[in-house]
């Protein structure tokens, strides 16, 4: 797999992540809807792709996925899937060519450790050229490897005390 230097590609992603989250605002008015992912990352490095955690209220969150999919989102196969998140792919009118996926997060459920673990990289830029490491050391296995390494890293971020408040 191909990684990506931050130049390359976090001003296009990041024009793309506005773009997208003034159109999801105006969409669904009560979500919050946050950059994740690398790209989120500054100086992170990254395949390119997009990720947009769209939080909602838990009784809101079957509504939000059905009306996504009416706009031409796709629910992501060979995912998590729970009445908390669902993972949805963006149509080719929204993604402009770029890999755009949507994480439909129920507020105050696990899954908001997306936001958790940017931030904590926020915070701490060691963090981002460890993570860089994982990736890059993982990039040529394969990407249930690649996978695997990341959410190892993931989850001993998210451990550390204070990360998980």
């Amino acid at each position: 797999m191909r990684l990506l230097a931050a130049a390359d590609y976090q001003p296009a992603v990041q024009a793309l992540f506005e773009r997208c989250a003034a159109a999801l605002q105006a969409l669904l008015p009560d979500a919050q809807v946050e950059h994740v992912g690398a790209s989120s990352l500054p100086g992170a490095c990254s395949k390119g792709d997009l990720d947009i955690c769209v939080l909602v209220a838990p009784e809101a969150h079957p509504q939000v996925v059905a009306r996504l999919c009416a706009q031409g989102f796709e629910i992501k196969a060979d995912t998590l899937r729970t009445p908390e998140l669902c993972m949805l792919l963006a149509p080719p009118d929204w993604a402009q060519g770029q890999d755009l996926a949507l994480q439909i997060v129920a507020r105050g459920s696990p899954f908001e450790d997306f936001l958790r673990f940017r931030d904590a990289l926020r915070r701490e830029p060691a963090l981002v050229a460890a993570y860089d490491a994982v990736k890059r050391a993982h990039a040529d296995q394969g990407e249930d490897a690649y996978r695997a390494a990341k959410a190892r890293f993931i989850e001993s971020v998210l451990a550390r005390p204070g990360d998980c408040l």
